[in-house]
């Protein structure tokens, strides 16, 4: 799934508009909606998505050996 797909999805599960997120993030809906089409959303957006969600957001490499090396926010 793209990213753009998950953003989309959880303001869908959130009962919120993809423009309400762009707002929220002090971003205009334009500029928003032209990152979610190129798919250039960035980690540090991604962390503030969930802070103005209220969602946990993880993102983890798995090693082999099952220990993980990952950044999130909660």
């Amino acid at each position: 799934m793209k990213t753009s797909d998950m953003i989309r999805r959880l303001c869908e599960q959130m009962n919120i508009s993809v423009s309400e997120l762009a707002r929220r993030l002090g971003q205009s809906p334009q500029n928003f909606g032209k990152k979610l089409k190129r798919e250039t959303i960035t980690l540090e957006e991604l962390k503030a998505i969930a802070d103005v969600m209220d969602v946990k957001f993880e993102q983890s490499f798995i090693l082999s050996d099952g220990k993980e090396i990952k950044t999130g926010s909660e």
